[in-house]
């Protein structure tokens, strides 16, 4: 279970926490939530052959591409409308 943990906070350090200034603990959390849920529902991971964790809806193939943002910007999700 270490490897696992070491490696989400690695991620988190690196993909949000070394990019934002916190104005309290407040923007902390919100961050953190933020964050969480990206990584558990629209980011890919390798050790699942490059699917999510908890997909949360169907994907498909067809459709123009839409942009998905969280943070400001900062975490990005692209996925295809539904046709």
């Amino acid at each position: 279970m270490n490897a696992y943990l070491e490696r989400f906070m690695r991620s988190l350090k690196s993909e949000c926490l070394r990019k934002m200034i916190f104005f309290g603990e407040h923007s902390l959390a919100r961050a953190l939530k933020e964050y969480v849920a990206h990584y558990h529902s629209e980011r890919n991971h390798q050790g699942l052959d490059n699917q999510l964790i908890d997909p949360d809806e169907v994907r498909c193939v067809a459709g123009k591409v839409e942009c998905r943002e969280r943070l400001g910007g900062l975490l990005k999700c692209y996925y295809r409308d539904a046709a």
